[in-house]
């Protein structure tokens, strides 16, 4: 049996699906891949950079997706819609022909599955979005794609090349939006000098628990106790926009960070929300801690042979006390002895 690799593109910011931001069509980066796709113009707009809809529960939209044939032979493509998801390089893929979509994917119909381009020819592809009645009201990603399979027998797999433009549909009613913080924790990494600082590194996962999709603006900090000795991370970069549902793990270095024995770590994330307009709103900054041990070993150490000399130098000098005072005692009474002595001599 043959394995099937996939490769795909879409146009604004789709990377497993080849998008070409600020673009209004897009080409994959093999070389045999000579067709474009980009939105079609009608009262929605012209020049889009992707399909963009706000639809309440039960309505339905008709659009289409225009592709050009660049090459010299007819080309045969595959048309399909699919879910998208945010990979873990953070960003934008979509989810392929053996996987279940849910949303875009399952709502967004295409008139015909195959289409075939003559050379130096384009081809309108219209589509139908319809949302169910039953929708839940928020925010959902996907793609509408053309595909080619080949197969390639040196290697023993089939290729499918996918070329695409990325839908975002909201569906109206109430919009959630909720980012959390979850997970916090920070590790500790110290010096051999005991005077010296060290470096933390905190770790948490954001957790998309609303129904919008968001990003975040993000500090994180470190801090000893009663907040002495605080250390700030520098810049952190934002998390892709995450769908909802979706989580992302961020790791944080923080320099500088004294070994006060307890550290506590904060990471502050502000969720920022972009609507169907492309403005974006910063919603109320959500908070969460953790904790870890931070033992200055080194210094401790240095701190323990100091000590041990101290003590060491001390019970040397009282037992050298103890030993003149036994010797001075011995002195004393070998003096008194001997003049007893001579006395006694005397008398007699």
């Amino acid at each position: 049996m043959h394995a099937r690799l996939v490769r795909t593109a879409l146009v604004t910011a789709l990377a497993g699906v080849a998008l070409a931001a600020g673009t209004t069509s897009a080409t994959a980066g093999d070389d045999d891949v000579t067709w474009t796709v980009r939105t079609g113009s009608s009262d929605l707009g012209a020049d889009r950079t992707s399909f963009t809809y706000s639809v309440k529960p039960g309505g339905t939209v008709d659009d289409s997706l225009v592709v050009a044939n660049h090459g010299a032979t007819p080309l045969v493509l595959g048309v399909l819609a699919a879910d998208g998801y945010t990979t873990e390089s953070g960003q934008l893929d979509l989810l392929t022909t053996d996987e279940t979509s849910t949303g875009v994917g399952a709502w967004v119909d295409p008139q015909t599955t195959s289409i075939t381009i003559q050379p130096d020819a384009t081809v309108d592809v219209p589509f139908k979005v319809q949302v169910p009645d039953s929708a839940t009201p928020g925010d959902y990603v996907g793609g509408i794609v053309t595909s080619l399979t080949q197969s390639d027998t040196e290697e023993g797999i089939n290729v499918d090349r996918r070329l695409g433009v990325k839908v975002t549909l909201h569906v109206d009613g109430e919009l959630h939006p909720s980012l959390a913080v979850e997970g916090v924790s920070v590790a500790y990494h110290g010096t051999l000098n005991p005077f010296a600082t060290g470096d933390a590194t905190i770790t948490y996962t954001l957790q998309n628990t609303g129904n919008a999709i968001v990003s975040a603006r993000q500090a994180a900090s470190v801090a000893g106790p009663f907040g002495w000795f605080t250390a700030h991370a520098g810049e952190v970069a934002a998390p892709p926009q995450l769908l909802p549902g979706e989580s992302w793990k961020v790791t944080v270095p923080v320099d500088d960070v004294a070994p006060t024995v307890r550290l506590s770590a904060q990471a502050l994330v502000t969720p920022l929300l972009t609507d169907i307009s492309g403005s974006t709103t910063s919603l109320d900054p959500v908070a969460a801690a953790g904790s870890t041990w931070a033992i200055p070993w080194s210094l401790l150490v240095l701190v323990l042979v100091v000590v041990g000399a101290i003590v060491g130098i001390v019970r040397v000098l009282r037992r050298n006390r103890r030993l003149r005072a036994a010797q001075e005692e011995a002195r004393v009474q070998e003096a008194v002895e001997l003049a007893l002595r001579e006395r006694a001599d005397s008398v007699s």
